[in-house]
């Protein structure tokens, strides 16, 4: 294999790629990203197995041929390099690459040795803007679980309908759904049960305007545009019946300043327990109080002004949880909306004039209020 590329190309394809290789491993191989010279072009890829990344890049390829080398190493001296053509080329199982006055050679393994991506016919998927795709991702991975006794909730679960997309998360204590116009979809109704993993690379390494193919291949995923391709395994399973426990009935309304109401919950969580980070909203009239009391360390006390609708409320939340759903809410106002004080709430945002409309909705569970 022999190749000439820029600096530029090669250092790019390279931080793309690397980003997907494992920190730890036990399988040498996949501490290596795996070059494919052919034609008028090279292929980058890179996996942990779950997860796999490839970028095609322009070169003026003068021999054919594939070779492993160490991703991280090629990653640091492709940054260093002087920004000029790139010459690479393979001895056996060795990489050798000169720029300028610089050459270096690394101790690669087989091309065999590499395990291959998944095969996924993109003509027959479907596209997405990255606009959508992006905002839908951002608005709800944050709310998967980590913990492992239900592996379904350890992904977020895409619906393909025809017209629209939506993506949700849940962790059983908060809960983010957002909903996004589409064209007609090849599959009038999909669910997909993503690994976040996969979709920070989505959000790592795709664009605003970027228009995304995304296609399906037994239980694999794949997405491309422009050259990069980012591959996943999908998570096996039956996602929970969420729309059951998304409340229709909310009467009581209130209409907050977010940043006033995340800087109060933030203010006051800092003397909240450190396992319950329970705090205690109380909505009267035109005023909201917050109160946390923690019989080990001391108590906070904050009021807010604000528009709030319907009978007197005092409800417990997981600070963590509220701040998390606001911070992802991105609007200046919210509108939380409460029955009971055991009742899931909702966050949603409220648009200003002239804003684009967001069908997005968060939930979060509250907490029992110990008198």
């Amino acid at each position: 294999m022999k190749f000439t590329i820029t600096r530029q190309n090669l250092h790019q394809g390279l931080s793309a790629v690397s980003a997907s290789i494992p920190s730890k491993t036990t399988l040498p191989v996949l501490s290596n990203i795996l070059f494919e010279a052919r034609g008028d072009g090279i292929r980058m890829s890179g996996t942990d197995l779950d997860v796999g990344v490839r970028v095609s890049a322009p070169a003026d390829v003068t021999e054919d041929g594939s070779l492993t080398a160490p991703g991280k190493k090629l990653q640091e001296i492709a940054k260093e390099l002087a920004d000029q053509p790139v010459v690479v080329n393979t001895r056996g199982d060795q990489l050798e690459l000169e720029c300028g006055r610089s050459k270096f050679k690394l101790n690669g393994l087989p091309s065999s040795d590499f395990p291959s991506l998944p095969e996924v016919a993109f003509e027959g998927g479907w596209t997405a803007t990255g606009k959508d795709l992006l905002s839908l991702i951002r608005h709800t991975s944050f709310a998967v679980s980590t913990e492992e006794s239900r592996p379904v909730l350890n992904g977020v679960l895409w619906e393909l309908r025809d017209g629209e997309m939506r993506m949700v998360a849940t962790n059983g204590h908060r809960l983010a759904k957002m909903t996004v116009p589409a064209g007609p979809s090849l599959e009038t109704t999909t669910q997909l049960i993503v690994p976040p993993a996969a979709l920070g690379h989505v959000q790592r390494l795709f664009n605003v305007g970027d228009t995304v193919k995304v296609a399906r291949s037994g239980n694999h995923l794949g997405f491309a545009s422009n050259g990069t391709e980012v591959y996943t395994r999908l998570i096996e399973g039956t996602y929970p019946n969420y729309e059951q426990v998304i409340p229709k009935d909310n009467d009581r309304v209130a209409i907050l300043q977010r940043s006033t109401l995340e800087s109060a919950v933030r203010r006051v969580a800092a003397v909240a327990s450190d396992q319950t980070h329970r705090i205690r909203m109380e909505f009267q009239g035109e005023n909201l109080e917050l109160n946390v009391l923690t019989p080990d360390l001391g108590e906070a006390h904050d009021e807010l002004e604000v528009s709030y609708d319907g009978e007197p409320l005092a409800i417990g939340f997981n600070a963590n949880y509220l701040l998390e759903v606001l911070r992802y809410v991105g609007t200046d106002e919210v509108r939380m909306s409460f029955k009971a004080p055991e009742r899931a709430a909702t966050v949603e945002p409220v648009v200003g004039d002239g804003d684009e409309e967001m069908d997005y909705l968060c939930l979060v569970m509250p907490l029992r209020l110990v008198d």
